[in-house]
Order: C-alpha cells, then sequence, then structure tokens
C-alpha cells in the first residue's frame, strides 16, 4: 500500500508542490527518507515518531520509506513533519487516503504533537489555489496568514491528535474564517508637523512619497535629517491589496511578519545599520533569503550616515534600483526577488560633519572632505531622483509654539498624485499592480517606475521647457538617466499641481533637486 500526501516548498518567493509518498517494505523498523532533504527534514524521522506515538497511536514497525517528489528541488525546513505523519497513518489504516484528497499539508512537528509556525505560508496557500487544491491544513497560528488567499478552505490545526479526530470524523474543525479586526496594522510614524522649519525639505519628501522617487539629504549633525526620514512613512499613499499580498509574501517567506499582522497593509521601512553586509542588503547565503532591499519593497529603505556603508554594499544597489528586482545567482542555481523599493539616504558633508556649516567651522582638510564624498560613486548618485541640503535649524523656529502643516494633509496631496498615477498607467482604472508573479515588475505604480517608452508618451514638454532642458545638459553635463530622471521628477511635481502637461516652472524646479557641484 502506498500513501501519498500533498505538500509544498518554497523556492526563492515561489511555491512548488511537493508530493510525500509514503510505503513500508519487510525489514529492521526505520524511517528513510529520499528526495533531496536538508538536515531538517531528515531530523523529522524522530519528530514524526515521537509525535504520532503521543497521538496515541502506534508507529508501524516496518522499514517505511519517505520520498519527496520532485526529487531535483531541494527539501529545507521542518514544514513536511505534519504530511509525513499523515501519510504514516494513512499507511498504518489509521486514516483512509481519501480523507486527504484535494489538500495541501503543512506544518512542524513537536514532541508532544503539537504543530509549530512554518515559514512561508502565504506563497504555499496561494501555489495550492493555483494547482487547484481545495483545501489546506496549516498550523492554527499560521491560519489568519494562508486565509488571505480567496477560494481556499483552511484547517487551522493545533495538534496532530486533533488532526487525527478531525479526518476520522470524531470531533471535526470549522474552517478559519477572517475577521476584519486582525487586518488593521497599527503603526503610527512621527507627524511632519512636529519638525520646525526645514520647509523646502518637506516639499522635496512630499515629491519623493508622490512619485515613489530616491532621495539624498545632506547636512549637518543635529538637522533632522533622521527625523525627517522617519516621518516619511507617515504621507506615504496606501497601498492596494496587491501590493499588500506582494509585501505580505516577502515577510513570510523570510518569517519577518509580526505577530498578529496577517497581512501588512503600510508601507515597509527598513533602516539597517551601516556594518550591514552586501549579503544582508540585497540577500544572499548558502540558501538565499530575501535582503533588506526586498524586505523594504513597496516601501522605503533608510540608509543613515550613507558614506559609512562600504563601497561594495552601496555599489550592488545599483542593479536593483534600475531592474527593481534582485538576482541571486548560486552554482546550484538562481532565484530572483522583488526589490521596487524607494531609497532615502542621509549623510554629513564631511567627517565631522560640519563642512559649509553656517555657526561652526569644519576642522577637516579639503582633501579629507573630497576622499570622504567620493565614498558614494557617481553612477549611484545619478541614480538618485533629489539630492536636498538640510541645514541647521535657527533658534526662532524651534523655540516657536506654531506647529508645521500635519501629515495628513501632506498624504491627502501625495494620494490624490497617486491616484493620477494610478489612472494614466492603468486606463481600466484598476490597479497596474496586479502581476502573475511576485517577481513581475512589468506594471508601472508610480512615476518613478516609468521606462523609456512611457517617459516619451507621458513626459512631453513645452517650448520654453525644451530650451531650458536643452541648457540644463550642457550646463550640468547631465547623462541619459539624468535627463530621464528629471522628467519623471517634474511629471510627479505637475501631478501634485494638478496639471496635465509639465511646465517650465516644474521643470525647473526639479532641475533645482539635482546634486551641486563639488564643494571642494
Amino acid at each position: 500500500m502506498l500513501a501519498r500526501v500533498y505538500s509544498c516548498a518554497v523556492i526563492g518567493l515561489e511555491g512548488v508542490i511537493v508530493e510525500v509518498e509514503v510505503d513500508y517494505s519487510n525489514g529492521l523498523p526505520a524511517v528513510i527518507i529520499v528526495g533531496l532533504p536538508d538536515a531538517a527534514v531528515q531530523e523529522s524521522r524522530e519528530r514524526v515518531q515521537t509525535a504520532v506515538k503521543n497521538a496515541g497511536l502506534n508507529f508501524p514497525r516496518h522499514r517505511v520509506v519517505v520520498n519527496l517528489a520532485p526529487a531535483a528541488v531541494r527539501k529545507e525546513g521542518p514544514a513536511y513533519d505534519l504530511p509525513i505523519a499523515l501519510g504514516v497513518m494513512v499507511l498504518a489504516g489509521f486514516l483512509p487516503q481519501e480523507a486527504i484528497e484535494n489538500t495541501v499539508v503543512v506544518g512542524e512537528l513537536s514532541l508532544d504533537g503539537l504543530v509549530r509556525h512554518t515559514r512561508g505560508v502565504l506563497p504555499m496557500a496561494a501555489t495550492a489555489r493555483a494547482n487547484g487544491f481545495k483545501r489546506m491544513f496549516v498550523p492554527e497560528v499560521d491560519a489568519p496568514e494562508a486565509a488571505l488567499i480567496p477560494d481556499l478552505e483552511i484547517i487551522p490545526v493545533k495538534s496532530l491528535a486533533d488532526l487525527y479526530k478531525h479526518l476520522s470524523g470524531r470531533c471535526p474543525i470549522e474552517p478559519y474564517q477572517p475577521s476584519e479586526s486582525e487586518l488593521e496594522p497599527m503603526f503610527i510614524p512621527t507627524d511632519f508637523s512636529e519638525i520646525k522649519g526645514q520647509e523646502h525639505v518637506k516639499r522635496a519628501l512630499e515629491i519623493a512619497a508622490a512619485g515613489g522617487h530616491n532621495v539624498l539629504m545632506a547636512g549637518s549633525p543635529g538637522s533632522g535629517k533622521t527625523l525627517l526620514a522617519r516621518a516619511l512613512p507617515g504621507i506615504l499613499p496606501e497601498m492596494s491589496i496587491d501590493e499588500s499580498l506582494d509585501v505580505t509574501r516577502i515577510y513570510s517567506v523570510a518569517d519577518q511578519l509580526p505577530a498578529g499582522t496577517p497581512l501588512i497593509k503600510h508601507r515597509p521601512f527598513r533602516a539597517p545599520h551601516h556594518t550591514i553586509s552586501h549579503a544582508g542588503l540585497v540577500g544572499g547565503g548558502n540558501i538565499p533569503k530575501p535582503g533588506e532591499i526586498s524586505l523594504a519593497h513597496r516601501g522605503v529603505l533608510f540608509l543613515d550616515e550613507f558614506p559609512e556603508f562600504g563601497t561594495r554594499v552601496l555599489e550592488v544597489m545599483r542593479q536593483p534600483m534600475e531592474d527593481k528586482v534582485v538576482t541571486i545567482s548560486r552554482a546550484k542555481g538562481s532565484l530572483t526577488f522583488s526589490a521596487n523599493f524607494q531609497l532615502i539616504a542621509a549623510m554629513n558633508p564631511c567627517p565631522c560633519g560640519f563642512y559649509g556649516d553656517s555657526q561652526k567651522a569644519c576642522t577637516c582638510a579639503p582633501a579629507v572632505v573630497t576622499k570622504y564624498q567620493k565614498r558614494i560613486s557617481g553612477p549611484l548618485l545619478d541614480r538618485i531622483d533629489i539630492h536636498i541640503e538640510v541645514p541647521r535649524v535657527d533658534y526662532e523656529k524651534l523655540s516657536a509654539d506654531r506647529l508645521g502643516e500635519s501629515s495628513e494633509s501632506i498624504r491627502a496631496r501625495v494620494q490624490a498624485a497617486r491616484d493620477i498615477q494610478t489612472k494614466r498607467y492603468s486606463p481600466s482604472g484598476t490597479m497596474s499592480s496586479i502581476r502573475t508573479s511576485s517577481t513581475d515588475v512589468s506594471s508601472i505604480v508610480c512615476n518613478a517606475d516609468m521606462r523609456v517608452g512611457e517617459i516619451r508618451q507621458f513626459c512631453k514638454l513645452p517650448e520654453d521647457g525644451q530650451s531650458l532642458m536643452r541648457a540644463a545638459m550642457s550646463q550640468l553635463n547631465l547623462s541619459a538617466r539624468a535627463y530621464h530622471r528629471i522628467l519623471k521628477l517634474a511629471r510627479t511635481i505637475a501631478d501634485l499641481a494638478g496639471c496635465e502637461e509639465i511646465r517650465s516652472a516644474h521643470l525647473a524646479e526639479a532641475l533645482q533637486y539635482r546634486p551641486k557641484l563639488m564643494m571642494v
């Protein structure tokens, strides 16, 4: 007799259906697992035997062989404990094969039979539905996450004994029904009204939020760069359901979903320390996992003390900033992770931090300042749309009682600009972020995503604008990439103003955000 149970593996951000075949033959009692399992899967032999015994059942005293197909796909982690245990129970005659037909099973077992959390449940559930399965057994703690996928019955399993009683008809488990309260995020950012002064920097961040543009802020220590960056999430537009599912998929695979938050509805804000490795930033390892740029997908990657990051760490971001994905290649194959993030960087103008400060003299030699600023390469600077200087805030502004404009009002303007972009790039009125896979970047969500074809169509300049751009190209020695980024930035400024066409005033403001000449 052969027992067959279906489970799922996660390769990169996508799921692959795994067929768990269990059979036995004469010989000394043993459990043999084949099908390219890793150490965690091999160790499931002891967990499954003990869990079946503690569920009140007898483990077959035969030579049990477990095959995980397809054999070419590497099986990682303890998610196969529960399907292997069910296969053994079917093989021993405790359950009929029909009880687990058209069902995907995932879950790690403890020795007492409890079913523990398993990472990557969301892409597993999406794969199960895509392959025509109607039901899925998941750990009870992961049921809210799996229930985000429609048209798939989710059975929350607390223990192996409870699942046995359910399948034998003695104590059925009710399918999980999500509640709206579980989907509400708890996220309170710093409000822009609490930040004194820096109106021109707030304007730059508003433009960046409206169009998804990259920003580099430079200024002396204590001028408010970090505070401004951490206030940015409060003015970002809401994510669509497709974007939320896309982000949640990445966090599920990385096992970083916050407790009690099955669906991430606010845009990610990642702020890694400058000691991070390049593998930690872009992803990698022997078994590649998403890095910080993927965890910032559809959100913000904040790099404070920008020049302090390693040169190699910064340079590996150049390709993902253009392609919106990162591909990690190993001898065993390549994996692609989504990386459509918005870079917000902050830096001091020199090692002491006071070069060009109006009140405190710089103690760095000119050569030291030049060397410090050149830690950021020209190609990387060329990929940043907005370069803004953050000056020291005057005492009068700091001590004033009057509050600035609130994040809520700024966010309303940003959302209106994003709605214009949504309508522009999706004529049918539906979000263009709907994709067939998690790494499909063919869609355009905001102005920063525009390609050359869309720039030619939506960023036409009037006669005076063309004259201004021609002069800027000549005087600033702009590259072709910088030319296109200026047009995209001008398009965003026009959207904030509610203008269908880009005017020379919008283009002039966009040109002001280009990097200044080297100060030394």
